[in-house]
């Protein structure tokens, strides 16, 4: 009897040596294939952990009513708006079954209106082309509809940057710089660029600060950058300026911004030059005569009165002092940085801004001459083209295309920890981001959001997203019946 103890117990030692053995080798074979993969970040800078994401993930579709937000719960992006930008960035299956989990009784939920005899694909049109700046030396003609809108070098690591650069170009969409300057990165991939000049004028200032117009003609001289973009404010800190941590202002970042390298990047609260319209008039007549190229400005929209004192001053001075677009920015937008307080309670969210604007500029004569941009957590094709049947000519996001990226939302784009290398400086972070691999993915979205968009307007029998209007949408309200766009905003102003 205790021989056969004794054999047993040998028996279950060498099975457990054998199984321990494999268990070893097993996460060896994993560290080794994570560490030198190039298409999941994640992985990449967290070998054989980071496996345990995307088990998690998994079984959230099968647990996620007792243990997981819901499909459409989770803040600031659903899951359900993200594994859209997921799948349609790696250019995988994004049909569903069985049915959405969109609710149809929500008030606020949009629904557009399919035509009985939808446009066939032989007679689908591309979006025809838009120009702006047509009164200036070189004017800007595009047909993308979804842009990538800004984010700096800086806020973005370099990677990032080299990403969305190529990306872009291999979409045919622009790519907006941000505040930060503009970087070698930026320049990389041959993209259309669009420079902003931010409050603390970055990358265009002379040595108290100050727009300097030699630096503006280096800038403009690039054939590659397209347009300039004066931020008076953003989405997610209207009031504030741009915020951007010490620990992630490198040597070459201050180099380009032209600030002390280490220190906080604080940008003023607004131009100081800029005080009425008048003055935001004086200085896009001044870039655009610098430069000869298209000027418009960016705002988030609270006070709006403003508005019409800047439209009756344009058609005082004549339309070729207009700017060349305006880019409407959400009360919903985001940032690597900004106080909760300015984030959650300040400025109209696009539902209101969008159509005020717009049919404010239709009341002055200019809905022709000012072209209008988009932007606040528009990153599915159901929303781009809400946007557009709203009045926009364009739309652009930075949170969708970081989710082409790989961003999980960790919400750590302030503290330089981001684990999927988006959003830090940390060289063994960055590791995680394939450039080749990742611009492709922004490729592939940008793709998709313009064939999701035209889905929508075939169905409501039109040729083309650029021709989806009011009368295409209807808004559900509080008594459980839907009302349509245009009677909605016939008269909002």
């Amino acid at each position: 009897m205790s021989n056969f103890i004794v054999f047993s117990i040998d028996v279950f030692a060498s099975l457990f040596i054998v199984v321990f053995g494999c268990l070893v080798l097993l996460v060896i074979y994993f560290y080794i294939s994570d560490v030198t993969q190039s298409k999941h970040a994640i992985r990449r800078n967290y070998p054989v952990i980071g496996r345990f994401r995307y088990f998690f993930e998994r079984q959230g579709e099968f647990f996620r009513q007792y243990f997981f937000a819901m499909d459409r719960e989770e803040m600031p992006f659903n899951r359900a708006d993200r594994s859209w930008v997921y799948k349609a960035a790696k250019n995988v299956d994004r049909t569903t079954a069985f049915g959405s989990t969109q609710s149809l009784e929500v008030t606020g939920t949009v629904m557009f209106m399919n035509c009985a005899f939808p446009t066939l694909d032989e007679e689908a049109l591309e979006p025809s082309a838009v120009t702006l700046g047509p009164h200036c030396p070189n004017p800007y003609i595009t047909k993308s509809l979804f842009n990538i809108s800004g984010m700096s070098f800086g806020a973005l690591s370099k990677p990032a940057v080299r990403a969305l650069s190529k990306g872009a170009k291999l979409a045919g969409c622009w790519m907006n710089t941000g505040e930060g300057g503009l970087s070698p990165y930026h320049l990389e991939g041959g993209a259309d660029i669009v420079f902003q000049i931010g409050t603390a004028k970055y990358g265009v200032r002379d040595e108290q600060g100050k727009l300097s117009h030699e630096k503006l003609k280096k800038i403009a001289a690039h054939e590659q950058v397209k347009m300039f973009e004066i931020k008076m404010s953003q989405g997610a800190k209207p009031g504030k300026g741009g915020m951007l941590p010490g620990k992630k202002v490198t040597a070459e970042i201050a180099a380009i911004r032209g600030i002390p390298e280490g220190h906080d990047s604080i940008s003023p609260n607004g131009h100081p030059e800029v005080k009425t319209p008048a003055d935001l008039l004086d200085m896009i007549a001044s870039v655009r005569e610098t430069t000869g190229k298209p000027t418009g400005f960016k705002a988030v929209i609270g006070a709006y009165a403003w508005l019409e004192t800047l439209f009756a001053e344009i058609n005082h001075r004549g339309i070729e002092s207009a700017p060349d677009f305006i880019t409407i920015d959400s009360a919903d937008g985001g940032t690597g940085a900004a106080p909760q307080p300015l984030m959650d309670s300040v400025g109209l969210p696009l539902r209101e801004s969008l159509p005020l604007v717009v049919n404010m500029l239709e009341k002055h004569g200019l809905r022709e001459r000012i072209k209008v941009i988009a932007s606040g957590k528009l990153i599915v094709p159901s929303k781009v083209a809400w946007a557009l049947a709203l009045g926009a000519d364009f739309v652009v996001s930075a949170r969708g295309h970081m989710f082409a990226l790989g961003c999980i939302q960790a919400l750590q784009c302030n503290k330089d920890t981001c684990p999927t290398g988006i959003t830090t400086h940390n060289e063994r972070l960055q590791r995680g981001l394939d450039v080749a691999d990742k611009a492709q993915r922004v490729a592939n979205y940008n793709k998709y959001i313009h064939y999701g968009a035209g889905l929508i307007a075939h169905s409501c029998g039109v040729f083309s997203a650029r021709e989806l209007g009011r009368q295409h949408v209807r808004v559900v309200q509080e008594n459980g019946l839907s009302e349509p766009l245009d009677k909605m905003y016939e008269n909002y102003q």
